[in-house]
Protein backbone atom coordinates (compact mmCIF):
# COMPACT_ATOMS: atom_id res chain seq x y z
CA UNK A 1 0.00 0.00 0.00
CA UNK A 2 1.41 3.41 -0.98
CA UNK A 3 2.98 5.33 1.93
CA UNK A 4 2.78 2.26 4.15
CA UNK A 5 -0.83 2.79 5.28
CA UNK A 6 -2.60 -0.52 6.05
CA UNK A 7 -5.64 -0.60 3.79
CA UNK A 8 -7.82 -2.27 6.43
CA UNK A 9 -7.52 0.73 8.76
CA UNK A 10 -9.60 2.85 6.44
CA UNK A 11 -12.39 0.29 6.02
CA UNK A 12 -15.08 0.37 8.73
CA UNK A 13 -16.17 -3.06 9.93
CA UNK A 14 -19.59 -4.20 11.11
CA UNK A 15 -18.29 -4.66 14.64
CA UNK A 16 -16.81 -1.16 14.86
CA UNK A 17 -18.23 0.62 17.91
CA UNK A 18 -19.50 4.10 18.47
CA UNK A 19 -16.14 4.81 20.11
CA UNK A 20 -14.30 3.95 16.87
CA UNK A 21 -16.65 6.15 14.86
CA UNK A 22 -16.27 9.07 17.27
CA UNK A 23 -12.46 8.84 17.29
CA UNK A 24 -12.38 8.60 13.50
CA UNK A 25 -14.61 11.65 13.08
CA UNK A 26 -12.57 13.61 15.60
CA UNK A 27 -9.24 12.93 13.93
CA UNK A 28 -10.57 13.57 10.42
CA UNK A 29 -12.07 16.90 11.41
CA UNK A 30 -9.38 18.38 13.66
CA UNK A 31 -6.17 16.80 12.30
CA UNK A 32 -4.67 20.09 10.98
CA UNK A 33 -4.75 21.61 14.46
CA UNK A 34 -2.19 19.10 15.73
CA UNK A 35 0.34 20.44 13.22
CA UNK A 36 -0.15 24.15 13.88
CA UNK A 37 -0.22 23.57 17.65
CA UNK A 38 3.08 21.71 17.59
CA UNK A 39 4.65 24.21 15.20
CA UNK A 40 3.58 27.15 17.38
CA UNK A 41 4.94 25.47 20.51
CA UNK A 42 8.30 24.99 18.81
CA UNK A 43 8.33 28.59 17.56
CA UNK A 44 7.53 29.92 21.04
CA UNK A 45 10.50 28.03 22.48
CA UNK A 46 12.74 30.18 20.31
CA UNK A 47 10.70 33.34 20.83
CA UNK A 48 8.15 33.20 23.66
CA UNK A 49 6.65 36.58 22.77
CA UNK A 50 5.40 35.59 19.31
CA UNK A 51 4.61 38.09 16.54
CA UNK A 52 8.10 37.72 15.12
CA UNK A 53 9.04 37.27 11.47
CA UNK A 54 11.53 34.50 10.79
CA UNK A 55 12.79 32.42 7.88
CA UNK A 56 15.38 29.74 7.08
CA UNK A 57 18.82 30.69 5.85
CA UNK A 58 18.46 28.01 3.18
CA UNK A 59 16.17 25.18 2.09
CA UNK A 60 17.73 21.76 1.50
CA UNK A 61 16.69 18.18 2.32
CA UNK A 62 17.25 19.04 6.00
CA UNK A 63 14.11 21.20 5.96
CA UNK A 64 11.15 19.18 7.22
CA UNK A 65 8.85 21.39 9.30
CA UNK A 66 6.37 21.92 6.47
CA UNK A 67 5.69 19.20 3.91
CA UNK A 68 6.34 19.84 0.23
CA UNK A 69 8.45 22.95 0.82
CA UNK A 70 9.22 24.81 -2.39
CA UNK A 71 12.64 26.01 -3.54
CA UNK A 72 11.22 28.70 -5.83
CA UNK A 73 10.68 31.42 -3.24
CA UNK A 74 12.27 32.91 -0.13
CA UNK A 75 10.12 32.64 2.98
CA UNK A 76 9.33 34.84 5.94
CA UNK A 77 6.68 33.66 8.40
CA UNK A 78 5.07 34.80 11.61
CA UNK A 79 2.57 33.42 14.09
CA UNK A 80 0.41 36.48 14.67
CA UNK A 81 -1.26 36.77 18.08
CA UNK A 82 -2.70 40.27 18.59
CA UNK A 83 -2.71 41.17 22.27
CA UNK A 84 -3.30 44.27 24.40
CA UNK A 85 -1.41 46.33 21.85
CA UNK A 86 -1.35 46.06 18.04
CA UNK A 87 1.40 44.41 16.03
CA UNK A 88 2.83 46.71 13.36
CA UNK A 89 3.58 44.83 10.14
CA UNK A 90 5.65 46.78 7.63
CA UNK A 91 5.96 45.73 3.99
CA UNK A 92 8.76 47.54 2.12
CA UNK A 93 8.60 48.64 -1.49
CA UNK A 94 9.97 46.04 -3.89
CA UNK A 95 10.02 45.09 -7.55
CA UNK A 96 9.99 41.41 -6.55
CA UNK A 97 6.84 39.38 -7.10
CA UNK A 98 5.58 38.06 -3.78
CA UNK A 99 2.47 36.72 -2.10
CA UNK A 100 1.06 36.92 1.43
CA UNK A 101 -0.80 33.91 2.82
CA UNK A 102 -2.92 34.45 5.94
CA UNK A 103 -4.55 31.37 7.44
CA UNK A 104 -6.17 30.20 10.66
CA UNK A 105 -4.47 27.53 12.71
CA UNK A 106 -6.71 25.02 10.91
CA UNK A 107 -5.41 26.19 7.52
CA UNK A 108 -8.49 28.16 6.46
CA UNK A 109 -7.35 31.11 4.35
CA UNK A 110 -8.82 34.50 5.25
CA UNK A 111 -8.48 37.97 3.75
CA UNK A 112 -5.64 39.81 5.48
CA UNK A 113 -7.18 43.18 4.72
CA UNK A 114 -3.89 44.28 3.14
CA UNK A 115 -4.20 45.11 -0.56
CA UNK A 116 -2.11 42.78 -2.71
CA UNK A 117 1.31 44.20 -3.50
CA UNK A 118 0.79 47.40 -1.53
CA UNK A 119 3.72 48.42 0.71
CA UNK A 120 3.15 50.24 3.97
CA UNK A 121 2.79 49.82 7.71
CA UNK A 122 -0.26 47.98 9.00
CA UNK A 123 -1.50 47.67 12.58
CA UNK A 124 -2.68 44.10 13.17
CA UNK A 125 -5.25 44.49 15.92
CA UNK A 126 -7.79 42.44 17.82
CA UNK A 127 -11.28 43.52 16.71
CA UNK A 128 -12.07 44.99 20.15
CA UNK A 129 -8.89 47.06 20.43
CA UNK A 130 -9.34 50.78 21.03
CA UNK A 131 -6.53 53.26 20.76
CA UNK A 132 -4.61 55.69 18.59
CA UNK A 133 -2.19 54.69 15.87
CA UNK A 134 0.80 56.66 14.57
CA UNK A 135 0.38 58.65 11.40
CA UNK A 136 0.77 56.56 8.26
CA UNK A 137 -0.19 53.26 9.92
CA UNK A 138 -3.31 51.53 8.58
CA UNK A 139 -5.43 49.47 10.96
CA UNK A 140 -6.20 45.87 9.99
CA UNK A 141 -8.46 43.82 12.24
CA UNK A 142 -7.32 40.22 12.72
CA UNK A 143 -10.34 38.14 13.81
CA UNK A 144 -8.33 35.27 15.33
CA UNK A 145 -6.27 34.98 18.52
CA UNK A 146 -3.67 33.09 16.49
CA UNK A 147 -3.08 32.98 12.75
CA UNK A 148 -0.26 32.11 10.37
CA UNK A 149 1.21 34.78 8.06
CA UNK A 150 3.56 33.57 5.32
CA UNK A 151 5.28 35.80 2.76
CA UNK A 152 6.90 34.22 -0.28
CA UNK A 153 9.19 36.27 -2.55
CA UNK A 154 10.07 34.90 -6.00
CA UNK A 155 13.72 34.04 -6.63
CA UNK A 156 13.17 34.64 -10.34
CA UNK A 157 10.82 37.09 -11.98
CA UNK A 158 10.23 37.64 -15.69
CA UNK A 159 13.08 35.29 -16.49
CA UNK A 160 15.51 37.34 -14.38
CA UNK A 161 17.39 36.22 -11.30
CA UNK A 162 15.91 38.24 -8.42
CA UNK A 163 17.34 36.23 -5.52
CA UNK A 164 19.28 39.19 -4.11
CA UNK A 165 16.25 41.46 -4.29
CA UNK A 166 13.99 38.81 -2.78
CA UNK A 167 16.47 38.31 0.06
CA UNK A 168 16.60 42.06 0.69
CA UNK A 169 12.79 42.22 0.62
CA UNK A 170 12.26 39.48 3.20
CA UNK A 171 14.98 40.82 5.51
CA UNK A 172 13.36 44.24 5.42
CA UNK A 173 9.89 43.00 6.26
CA UNK A 174 9.25 44.09 9.83
CA UNK A 175 6.91 43.09 12.65
CA UNK A 176 6.97 44.76 16.07
CA UNK A 177 4.59 45.67 18.86
CA UNK A 178 3.19 49.19 18.75
CA UNK A 179 5.37 50.35 21.63
CA UNK A 180 8.52 48.96 19.99
CA UNK A 181 7.51 50.53 16.68
CA UNK A 182 6.99 53.94 18.28
CA UNK A 183 10.41 53.68 19.94
CA UNK A 184 12.09 52.57 16.70
CA UNK A 185 10.25 52.41 13.38
CA UNK A 186 12.96 50.12 12.03
CA UNK A 187 12.39 47.46 14.70
CA UNK A 188 11.37 43.88 14.04
CA UNK A 189 13.27 42.89 10.89
CA UNK A 190 12.89 39.29 9.75
CA UNK A 191 15.17 37.00 11.71
CA UNK A 192 17.03 34.63 9.38
CA UNK A 193 17.76 31.48 11.37
CA UNK A 194 19.67 28.26 10.65
CA UNK A 195 17.77 25.76 8.55
CA UNK A 196 18.20 23.20 11.34
CA UNK A 197 15.54 25.16 13.26
CA UNK A 198 13.06 23.80 10.70
CA UNK A 199 14.33 20.21 10.67
CA UNK A 200 11.46 18.70 12.72
CA UNK A 201 9.40 16.47 10.42
CA UNK A 202 5.95 16.94 11.92
CA UNK A 203 4.26 14.77 9.30
CA UNK A 204 6.47 11.80 10.12
CA UNK A 205 5.86 12.29 13.84
CA UNK A 206 2.09 12.43 13.29
CA UNK A 207 2.08 9.37 11.02
CA UNK A 208 4.14 7.34 13.46
CA UNK A 209 2.13 8.37 16.50
CA UNK A 210 -1.18 7.45 14.90
CA UNK A 211 0.22 4.10 13.80
CA UNK A 212 2.02 3.18 17.02
CA UNK A 213 0.59 5.31 19.83
CA UNK A 214 -2.81 6.61 18.67
CA UNK A 215 -4.03 7.38 22.19
CA UNK A 216 -1.01 9.63 22.74
CA UNK A 217 -1.70 11.37 19.45
CA UNK A 218 -5.36 11.91 20.36
CA UNK A 219 -4.41 13.35 23.75
CA UNK A 220 -2.11 15.82 21.98
CA UNK A 221 -4.80 16.64 19.44
CA UNK A 222 -7.35 17.14 22.22
CA UNK A 223 -4.99 19.58 23.99
CA UNK A 224 -4.61 21.48 20.71
CA UNK A 225 -8.35 21.69 20.11
CA UNK A 226 -8.92 22.94 23.68
CA UNK A 227 -6.16 25.54 23.43
CA UNK A 228 -7.75 28.99 23.85
CA UNK A 229 -5.97 30.21 20.72
CA UNK A 230 -7.68 27.61 18.53
CA UNK A 231 -9.81 29.23 15.83
CA UNK A 232 -13.51 29.29 16.83
CA UNK A 233 -15.38 26.05 16.18
CA UNK A 234 -18.68 25.91 14.32
CA UNK A 235 -21.74 24.20 15.76
CA UNK A 236 -20.97 20.85 14.10
CA UNK A 237 -17.33 21.02 15.19
CA UNK A 238 -18.39 21.64 18.78
CA UNK A 239 -20.73 18.66 18.69
CA UNK A 240 -17.97 16.36 17.37
CA UNK A 241 -15.52 17.65 19.99
CA UNK A 242 -18.01 17.24 22.84
CA UNK A 243 -18.88 13.69 21.81
CA UNK A 244 -15.21 12.76 21.68
CA UNK A 245 -14.45 14.37 25.05
CA UNK A 246 -17.32 12.43 26.61
CA UNK A 247 -15.99 9.06 25.44
CA UNK A 248 -12.25 9.79 25.69
CA UNK A 249 -12.09 11.81 28.89
CA UNK A 250 -8.45 12.77 29.34
CA UNK A 251 -7.28 9.61 27.58
CA UNK A 252 -5.84 8.05 30.73
CA UNK A 253 -6.89 4.78 32.35
CA UNK A 254 -9.18 3.79 29.49
CA UNK A 255 -10.55 0.23 29.69
CA UNK A 256 -8.64 -2.02 27.31
CA UNK A 257 -11.61 -2.67 25.01
CA UNK A 258 -12.50 1.03 24.76
CA UNK A 259 -8.85 1.93 24.22
CA UNK A 260 -8.59 -0.54 21.33
CA UNK A 261 -11.79 0.78 19.74
CA UNK A 262 -10.62 4.39 19.96
CA UNK A 263 -7.20 3.46 18.59
CA UNK A 264 -8.79 1.70 15.64
CA UNK A 265 -10.98 4.70 14.91
CA UNK A 266 -7.95 7.03 14.93
CA UNK A 267 -6.10 4.80 12.48
CA UNK A 268 -9.15 4.59 10.24
CA UNK A 269 -9.41 8.37 10.21
CA UNK A 270 -5.75 8.77 9.34
CA UNK A 271 -6.05 6.22 6.53
CA UNK A 272 -9.08 8.05 5.16
CA UNK A 273 -7.11 11.32 5.16
CA UNK A 274 -4.36 9.69 3.08
CA UNK A 275 -6.74 7.88 0.76
CA UNK A 276 -8.79 11.01 0.19
CA UNK A 277 -5.70 12.90 -0.94
CA UNK A 278 -4.52 10.15 -3.27
CA UNK A 279 -8.02 9.72 -4.73
CA UNK A 280 -8.24 13.34 -5.94
CA UNK A 281 -6.60 12.41 -9.23
CA UNK A 282 -6.84 13.50 -12.83
CA UNK A 283 -6.92 11.05 -15.74
CA UNK A 284 -3.12 11.23 -15.85
CA UNK A 285 -2.72 10.38 -12.15
CA UNK A 286 -1.96 13.85 -10.82
CA UNK A 287 -3.59 14.74 -7.49
CA UNK A 288 -5.33 18.10 -7.70
CA UNK A 289 -7.44 20.07 -5.21
CA UNK A 290 -9.33 23.21 -6.23
CA UNK A 291 -10.56 24.18 -2.77
CA UNK A 292 -7.32 24.65 -0.81
CA UNK A 293 -7.91 27.08 2.04
CA UNK A 294 -11.49 27.76 0.94
CA UNK A 295 -13.25 24.71 2.33
CA UNK A 296 -16.96 24.46 2.99
CA UNK A 297 -18.25 23.07 6.30
CA UNK A 298 -18.32 19.60 4.75
CA UNK A 299 -14.78 19.72 3.34
CA UNK A 300 -12.98 18.94 6.60
CA UNK A 301 -11.54 15.71 5.15
CA UNK A 302 -10.02 17.69 2.27
CA UNK A 303 -8.64 20.19 4.77
CA UNK A 304 -6.98 17.40 6.75
CA UNK A 305 -5.58 15.83 3.57
CA UNK A 306 -3.96 19.12 2.61
CA UNK A 307 -2.46 19.48 6.11
CA UNK A 308 -0.89 16.04 5.64
CA UNK A 309 0.57 16.65 2.18
CA UNK A 310 0.65 20.39 1.43
CA UNK A 311 0.33 22.33 4.66
CA UNK A 312 0.14 26.12 4.16
CA UNK A 313 -0.43 25.73 0.43
CA UNK A 314 -1.72 28.88 -1.23
CA UNK A 315 -5.34 29.13 -2.29
CA UNK A 316 -6.49 30.12 -5.76
CA UNK A 317 -5.84 32.46 -7.48
CA UNK A 318 -2.36 32.72 -5.91
CA UNK A 319 -1.24 29.21 -6.86
CA UNK A 320 -2.38 25.85 -8.22
CA UNK A 321 -0.83 22.46 -7.46
CA UNK A 322 -0.68 19.00 -9.03
CA UNK A 323 0.98 16.13 -7.14
CA UNK A 324 1.95 12.76 -8.63
CA UNK A 325 2.79 9.54 -6.80
CA UNK A 326 2.19 7.26 -9.80
CA UNK A 327 3.15 7.18 -13.44
CA UNK A 328 0.59 7.37 -16.24
CA UNK A 329 -0.13 3.64 -15.96
CA UNK A 330 -0.88 3.82 -12.23
CA UNK A 331 2.40 2.31 -10.99
CA UNK A 332 4.11 3.96 -8.01
CA UNK A 333 7.06 6.15 -8.99
CA UNK A 334 10.30 4.48 -7.97
CA UNK A 335 13.85 5.61 -8.65
CA UNK A 336 15.15 2.04 -8.73
CA UNK A 337 13.79 1.84 -12.29
CA UNK A 338 15.51 3.33 -15.33
CA UNK A 339 13.76 6.59 -14.67
CA UNK A 340 10.87 8.61 -16.04
CA UNK A 341 10.07 11.48 -18.34
CA UNK A 342 7.21 13.94 -18.39
CA UNK A 343 6.82 15.76 -21.71
CA UNK A 344 4.76 18.91 -21.99
CA UNK A 345 3.60 19.40 -25.60
CA UNK A 346 4.28 22.77 -27.20
CA UNK A 347 1.95 25.35 -25.72
CA UNK A 348 0.78 22.94 -22.98
CA UNK A 349 2.79 24.12 -20.01
CA UNK A 350 0.61 25.61 -17.25
CA UNK A 351 -0.09 29.29 -17.91
CA UNK A 352 1.23 31.57 -15.17
CA UNK A 353 1.94 35.20 -14.43
CA UNK A 354 4.81 34.23 -12.11
CA UNK A 355 6.32 30.78 -12.66
CA UNK A 356 5.74 27.03 -12.86
CA UNK A 357 8.03 24.47 -11.24
CA UNK A 358 8.38 20.69 -10.88
CA UNK A 359 9.90 19.43 -7.60
CA UNK A 360 10.70 15.89 -6.40
CA UNK A 361 10.10 14.68 -2.85
CA UNK A 362 10.72 11.71 -0.56
CA UNK A 363 7.80 9.27 -0.09
CA UNK A 364 6.75 9.67 3.56
CA UNK A 365 8.10 12.99 4.83
CA UNK A 366 7.51 14.72 1.44
CA UNK A 367 10.82 16.54 1.80
CA UNK A 368 13.50 17.31 -0.77
CA UNK A 369 15.51 14.33 -2.03
CA UNK A 370 19.23 14.44 -1.14
CA UNK A 371 21.49 14.34 -4.18
CA UNK A 372 25.07 15.25 -5.00
CA UNK A 373 23.98 17.67 -7.72
CA UNK A 374 22.00 19.77 -5.23
CA UNK A 375 19.17 19.91 -7.77
CA UNK A 376 15.63 19.74 -6.44
CA UNK A 377 13.45 21.31 -9.12
CA UNK A 378 13.11 22.26 -12.76
CA UNK A 379 11.14 25.43 -13.41
CA UNK A 380 10.18 28.01 -15.98
CA UNK A 381 13.09 30.10 -14.72
CA UNK A 382 15.75 27.31 -14.82
CA UNK A 383 18.76 28.54 -16.83
CA UNK A 384 19.69 26.36 -19.80
CA UNK A 385 16.36 24.56 -20.08
CA UNK A 386 16.25 22.81 -23.48
CA UNK A 387 13.09 22.27 -25.53
CA UNK A 388 12.67 19.49 -28.06
CA UNK A 389 12.74 20.29 -31.82
CA UNK A 390 8.91 20.25 -31.93
CA UNK A 391 8.69 22.85 -29.16
CA UNK A 392 7.73 20.37 -26.43
CA UNK A 393 9.58 20.26 -23.12
CA UNK A 394 10.77 17.01 -21.51
CA UNK A 395 11.81 16.79 -17.86
CA UNK A 396 13.60 13.65 -16.69
CA UNK A 397 13.31 12.05 -13.25
CA UNK A 398 15.99 9.45 -12.52
CA UNK A 399 18.88 8.46 -10.25
CA UNK A 400 21.47 9.45 -12.82
CA UNK A 401 21.16 11.88 -15.71
CA UNK A 402 20.22 10.04 -18.93
CA UNK A 403 22.71 10.30 -21.79
CA UNK A 404 22.13 13.31 -24.00
CA UNK A 405 19.84 15.07 -21.52
CA UNK A 406 20.73 18.64 -20.58
CA UNK A 407 21.50 19.06 -16.86
CA UNK A 408 18.79 21.72 -16.66
CA UNK A 409 16.13 19.19 -17.75
CA UNK A 410 16.95 16.61 -15.06
CA UNK A 411 15.77 16.12 -11.46
CA UNK A 412 17.64 13.47 -9.40
CA UNK A 413 15.19 11.25 -7.49
CA UNK A 414 17.22 8.70 -5.50
CA UNK A 415 16.75 4.92 -5.57
CA UNK A 416 13.38 4.43 -3.85
CA UNK A 417 9.80 5.63 -4.12
CA UNK A 418 9.29 9.34 -4.69
CA UNK A 419 6.66 11.86 -5.70
CA UNK A 420 6.66 15.10 -7.66
CA UNK A 421 4.70 18.33 -7.40
CA UNK A 422 3.91 20.70 -10.25
CA UNK A 423 3.26 24.26 -9.09
CA UNK A 424 1.78 27.20 -10.97
CA UNK A 425 2.21 30.53 -9.16
CA UNK A 426 -0.07 33.15 -10.60
CA UNK A 427 -2.08 30.54 -12.53
CA UNK A 428 -3.91 31.74 -15.61
CA UNK A 429 -6.15 30.19 -18.26
CA UNK A 430 -6.71 26.47 -17.72
CA UNK A 431 -4.38 26.40 -14.71
CA UNK A 432 -6.72 28.84 -13.00
CA UNK A 433 -10.12 27.59 -14.11
CA UNK A 434 -9.28 23.91 -13.52
CA UNK A 435 -9.38 22.69 -17.12
CA UNK A 436 -5.60 22.19 -17.32
CA UNK A 437 -4.39 18.61 -16.79
CA UNK A 438 -0.63 17.86 -16.80
CA UNK A 439 0.61 15.06 -19.06
CA UNK A 440 1.27 11.68 -17.49
CA UNK A 441 4.71 10.62 -16.30
CA UNK A 442 6.07 7.73 -18.35
CA UNK A 443 8.90 5.25 -17.69
CA UNK A 444 12.05 5.52 -19.75
CA UNK A 445 12.69 2.60 -22.06
CA UNK A 446 15.72 1.16 -23.78
CA UNK A 447 19.14 0.13 -22.52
Amino acid sequence: MLLGTPAAWGTPRAEDSDASRVAQNYLERFYPRWFSYQQARTAHIHDPGGNVLFGPDRVTPLYGAVVAINVDTLYASAIVEPGPEPVIFTIPKTSVSYSLLTATNFGDVFDSGIPSGRPGSYALTAPDWHGTLPSGVTRVNVPYQQSMWIIRGDKYSGGRNTVAKAESFRRNLRMATLSDYVANRDAGHTSIVPEATFAIRYKVIADNLVARAPITFLRQLQAAVHDPKTAPLGREDKAVAAEFDHIFGNGRNLPDKLRDQIARGARQGHARITENYLDHTTGTNWVNFRNIGKWSDQDYLDRSSIAEFLQWGNSLPTAAYWHAFKDASGTALNGSSKGYVVTFPAGKLPETSRFWSLTAYTPQAVTLIPNSAGTYAVASYTPGLKKNPDGSLSIYLSRTRPAGVAPANWIPVGSGEFNVMLRAYGPQGGALDGSYVPPGITPLTGS
